[in-house]
């Protein structure tokens, strides 16, 4: 738009005419009596001679009776409607009832989609019209383009040799291409149905035509949802071959709609897919169906799931509802015909290696905690069973678990006041034993655990803080016949029976002392720490009747140093005396700069050590708490308030100082650049089935080239067996109109190195368009 078209006209008095066009005025009796040329002046007119206003200004009038044109020349303004019309010269014919606007027109609707051209052939109530050499821009920011336009039926125009893009023209150079475009020998722009069709449409990147089809069609842009065909999807895999998916998007109502995806794969055939979404007053729920007939299964080879079924279906589905501030109740489903099916396919939604479908309760009230799920864990993995290619036959059914956990909102004895509560009934078919570990017993086990405790902090005079507590626990055991029999199974000296009950009670003591120091641009506190926990042995240790289902990730640390029970989970409690030593520290600098550090060293006192009892899943085992002095453990990190942020921790051995198991970790933050580093290792742990040595460093980093281009990498290094074992590389650009990127991958066992799995993969996102690109199912291993 000219700068300042609607605002240049000093000294010209506007003209209000009573109806719908602008020669019902003119041509009224009234109208006789005013001169052939008039010079921005106000005409006097009936005002009753329609159903709008319409406000016309220029600098000059021309009125032919004899024709009965009217014509309006310099500086033409009209309003009409919600339409305001720009132009040089304005000339209407009564006859034909058609107005012909010229010079520098600009026609702006009330959505704000402004049409700019030299010439523009329009009906005296602006809904249709003619238009040659046009641009159009929306409100939304979508740009038109046309050799010429014609608009019918006021809702509906014909774009003929049209051009269509999302992105903005170049200020400097406004002819120069857009980042992308599609070209159309026809495009038909419908808003009453709300669609834009393109027939025989090219599309262009950069100015370069990539690929053409018969035609298609989008939803209007101002529309939020509209039925119609989706962008496809491409993929490749050994196994699945060359594959292409089509989505179909359905609005059934304002609350519900589904997508139906057709997708065809060169080895296996047709996978047909939908799903059916709804929304509601507090919560959504969606329900996705998938199935194929698989016309090789062979290809996916001899002793796996994929091999060795040919029809293959699944049915899933998700849900969660706000049932008031403090409730939430929901579910994610996955039933499938074989143990596999979703992770192979990719099914949206559904593709985790470790799946697990629950339906849950969920409630919290400030520091009050609820939680109550039934749950089925699903690995997806393709090795197949001998006796249930489908069942997950070790994996269990969790039939329920439940958490509570409950904080007196008032002091009790001047301390706080806590209880907790958990239970869990888990079912399994088979038992999972690998001959080092039981990690899950056959048939039905059960456990209810509640736990009350007391804490009280008190500091002296001196800085000294001083923290009492008490605590008790109560455990039940139950084990049916089938739980029984596979303990007997792994270790038939085991002393296993139906019920076990277990107590602990324990008093603790904590004594802190934090030292500040400061200068005059750091601050620094210095904490020294020490806990005893005086408590009796662990009922049951020394025997291996109670499976272990939820402790079995031990792993001691900076981190737990000083907490009350070191195990990860309610089937283990920690008993005998033990005493907690270190040093804490903490600094902050007038930098922006932080800093924290812990060390120190766990004691066992007396009792029976918990870490070196037995255990079915040797729980204990090199876990650095199973002599009577523990591993030392350390930890230090450094941070700013502009992104960066490293850390390191570590176990070493309380007699040689070696290092058992360190992890350091690094990231940085900028505008240009973000980078982060991770090196991990473990060492040898014979009794957790790793008999080596564990070290690897990932890296991972991406720089922007400027404010659209970036780059970007990441790769695993095992250093135990010096192969990379997942590197990755890509390039991505994104503006206001467009995203698109290009990766590569490669993925290899440690174990066999010589194999190796490739992938590449792009995804281009057209604002407006749609995405389209490879689909998830072609980067697979």
């Amino acid at each position: 738009m000219r700068p300042g078209v609607f605002d240049r006209m000093p000294g010209v008095r506007p003209s209000c005419f009573g109806g719908r066009a602008l020669a019902l005025a003119l041509f009224s009796s009234a109208a006789l009596l005013i001169p052939s040329t008039a010079h921005s002046q106000e005409i006097a007119v009936p005002s009753d001679l329609g159903n709008g206003q319409m406000l016309l200004e220029s600098d000059t009038l021309v009125y032919d009776n004899d024709n009965q044109t009217v014509t309006a020349v310099g500086a033409v303004r009209i309003d009409y409607n919600g339409y305001k019309l720009v132009a040089e010269r304005v000339v209407y014919n009564q006859r034909t009832g058609r107005l012909i606007a010229s010079g520098g027109v600009e026609l702006v609707d009330a959505s704000g989609t402004k049409v700019s051209s030299e010439k523009i052939d329009i009906t005296d109530d602006f809904k249709d019209g003619f238009v040659q050499a046009l641009r159009v821009e929306t409100a939304d920011k979508i740009y038109f383009g046309a050799e010429s336009a014609s608009r019918e039926g006021g809702h509906t125009t014909t774009f003929m040799n049209g051009v269509y893009t999302a992105c903005e023209p170049c200020e400097d150079d406004p002819d120069k291409a857009p980042i992308w475009r599609v070209k159309a020998r026809k495009i038909i722009w419908n808003g009453k149905a709300k669609t834009i069709r393109f027939e025989r449409p090219r599309f262009e990147l950069f100015g370069l035509p990539i690929a053409g089809l018969p035609f298609f069609e989008i939803a209007d842009p101002t529309v939020k949802r509209k039925s119609g065909f989706l962008f496809p999807s491409i993929g490749f895999t050994t196994e699945l071959g060359y594959s292409v998916k089509v989505p179909y998007y359905l609005v059934l109502a304002p609350t519900h709609d589904a997508t139906f995806y057709g997708s065809y794969y060169t080895n296996q055939g047709f996978l047909g897919e939908a799903e059916w979404r709804k929304r509601f007053e507090h919560g959504s729920m969606s329900v996705r169906l998938a199935g194929i007939i698989q016309s090789n299964p062979g290809l996916f080879g001899s002793g796996t799931v994929d091999g060795a079924v040919t029809g293959r279906a699944m049915i899933g589905s998700t849900g969660r509802f706000a049932l008031n501030e403090r409730w939430t109740f929901g579910w994610d489903v996955l039933a499938q015909t074989d143990k596999s099916f979703s992770y192979r396919y990719k099914i949206d939604g559904f593709t985790a290696y470790n799946h697990t479908s629950q339906i849950f309760l969920t409630g919290l009230n400030d520091r009050n905690f609820f939680d109550l799920r039934a749950q089925k864990f699903q690995i997806q993995e393709s090795i197949l069973d001998t006796n249930a290619a489908a069942a997950n036959p070790v994996q269990p059914w969790v039939l329920p678990t439940f958490d509570y956990s409950w904080t007196a909102d008032n002091p009790v004895a001047g301390g706080e006041f806590n209880v907790g509560v958990n239970s869990r009934i888990l079912k399994r078919a088979l038992a999972d034993n690998d001959g080092t570990a039981l990690r899950g017993a056959a048939g039905l086990n059960s456990r209810l655990s509640a736990e009350v405790e007391w804490k009280r902090t008190f500091v002296t005079s001196g800085g000294l803080a001083i923290t009492a507590l008490l605590a008790a626990r109560g455990d039940s055991h139950h084990l049916d016949g089938a739980a029984q029999g596979s303990i007997l199974a792994f270790d038939a000296g085991a002393d296993v029976r139906a019920a076990y009950w277990r107590a602990m009670a324990t008093a603790g003591l904590e004594l802190r002392w934090p030292v500040l120091f400061s200068t005059t641009s750091a601050t620094h506190v210095l904490e020294p720490v020490a806990q005893i926990f005086v408590r009796p042995n662990e009922m049951h240790a020394t025997t291996l009747g109670i499976p272990n289902e939820d402790a079995q990730s031990l792993v001691f640390d900076a981190t737990s140093l000083f907490d009350r029970d070191k195990f990860s989970g309610w089937d283990r409690m920690e008993g005998g005396t033990r005493a907690n030593l270190g040093l804490r520290y903490s600094g902050s600098f007038a930098n922006g700069w932080t800093a924290n550090a812990v060390f120190g060293q766990s004691f066992h006192i007396a009792g029976v050590n918990s870490f070196a009892s037995p255990d079915l899943v040797n729980a204990g085992v090199f876990s650095g708490l199973e002599s009577a002095r523990s591993d030392y453990v350390g930890m230090i990190g450094v941070a700013n308030d502009r992104g960066t942020s490293a850390s390191v921790k570590a176990r070493f051995d309380e007699q040689t100082f070696e290092v058992r198991r360190a992890e350091a970790a690094i990231a940085v933050a900028t505008p240009k650049l973000s980078f982060s580093g991770r090196y991990a290792y473990i060492q040898a742990q014979p009794g957790y089935g790793f008999p080596n040595d564990r070290h690897e460093v990932t890296l991972a980093g991406k720089t922007h080239l400027n404010d659209k281009w970036s780059v970007y990498g990441s790769g695993t290094y095992d250093l135990a067996s010096n192969v990379m074992t997942k590197a990755s590389l890509g390039a991505g650009y994104a503006d206001e109109c467009t995203a698109y990127s290009l990766t590569y991958n490669e993925y290899r066992a440690a174990s066999a190195p010589a194999t190796v799995s490739r992938s590449f993969g792009f995804h281009v996102s057209l604002r407006t368009i749609g995405d389209f690109g490879t689909d998830s199912s072609a980067i697979a291993k």
